[in-house]
């Protein structure tokens, strides 16, 4: 039960939580201005021990963060609670999880849907609420999830990548000089279609010159002024990519021309904010259409399509978890294949002479 502290006059809330041996521990928060505001702590804290839906959705945020704290980077918590306190917290924040309704998201879409926001980002919005609903059904056994009533906003679905064709990419890289870091950068990024991401956390360790290879094996962010070097986003992102000669080359003199530097040091020791700004200034000096850095990785599908590369061998170059993720980014792409098939047929046709007149089967 909530008191009041004699010396500061303020309030402590106080409760207890059983830990994972079963034994009961008494805590304490102290600090409030109110015994309002310390019993409402004491209730939140409560529920969140007992894990009842009885409790708002805010407070569940932090119970499914907490829950998922071993499975998630720390830059994808970054990122969906951010999602999560922009747009579904100033809606259902103060509701309880158990009372949410399926008409009421569909109003909160509604409001959503009016902010004028990408489909795939308002894919993303849903995901995060999706989310919650998912792990309170199925780990705190909420009775019923109004997501799965509710068809889901937006689409994942990319068929508005932008990407550049191979021209538009020599446009670009002829406003660099050869040799230099940068030049480097978008030479890899647009022949390996390795995220921007994966390949700052490059060292000379993870290039083998006599193979033409380059392992994948870790991934580079900088957050809170810190440098931050990580696994890949996903298991299939460890992968071994080979890299033609000329890059092979390009990289090799690259490495020869800075002396001594240690096998495990970065490649390119700068931030992807850094790239984003080079590649912005050199589109306007080539004139060619504006892209995103990761965009670089829809150039390199797009090109390893239209040279007839089958998905299953772009959905291991890019390190994809299924093969359906490929076909649903880049499957539009492949328009011509439909044609290409009827070709063959017509051209075995020709070859076997089953045109000519036959038996009825």
């Amino acid at each position: 039960m909530a008191y009041r502290e004699k010396d500061t006059k303020k309030w402590t809330a106080q409760w207890f939580e059983t830990n994972v041996m079963g034994e009961k521990k008494k805590r304490r928060k102290r600090g409030f201005e109110t015994k309002r505001e310390a019993l409402e702590f004491e209730r939140s804290k409560k529920l969140s021990t007992e894990r009842s839906m009885d409790m708002k959705l805010s407070d569940f945020i932090e119970i499914y963060f907490s829950d998922k704290q071993n499975d998630l980077k720390d830059r994808t918590i970054k990122n969906k609670r951010y999602m999560m306190q922009q747009h579904i917290v100033p809606y259902f924040g103060n509701q309880m999880m158990s009372e949410i309704k399926a008409s009421q998201i569909i109003q909160w879409q509604n409001e959503i849907q009016k902010k004028g926001y990408s489909d795939s980002y308002l894919r993303m919005i849903q995901n995060q609420l999706t989310s919650l609903f998912t792990h309170a059904a199925k780990i705190y056994d909420l009775p019923v999830n109004p997501c799965k009533k509710v068809k889901r906003m937006g689409n994942s679905d990319s068929r508005s990548l932008n990407f550049w064709t191979l021209d538009e990419y020599k446009q670009f890289i002829q406003t660099m000089e050869p040799g230099t870091r940068y030049y480097l950068i978008f030479e890899m990024l647009f022949w390996t279609g390795c995220r921007i991401g994966e390949l700052l956390a490059i060292t000379k360790a993870d290039i083998n010159f006599e193979k033409n290879q380059l392992s994948i094996n870790k991934t580079y962010y900088r957050t809170g002024m810190q440098d931050i070097i990580t696994e890949p986003k996903t298991k299939q992102s460890f992968r071994t990519i080979e890299i033609p000669e000329f890059l092979k080359e390009e990289i090799k003199e690259f490495v020869d021309g800075h002396y001594g530097m240690p096998d495990t040091e970065r490649l390119f020791p700068v931030v992807q904010e850094a790239v984003q700004h080079k590649m912005k200034r050199q589109i306007e000096l080539a004139g060619v259409k504006k892209i995103r850095v990761h965009d670089l990785r829809h150039s390199h599908v797009a090109y390893l399509i239209e040279k007839g590369v089958e998905p299953l061998l772009i959905r291991d170059r890019l390190g994809h978890k299924d093969i359906r993720i490929t076909l649903n980014t880049y499957g539009h792409l492949y328009p011509n294949q439909q044609r290409k098939i009827a070709n063959l047929l017509d051209n075995e046709n020709a070859v076997t002479g089953l045109g000519e007149e036959r038996d009825e089967c």
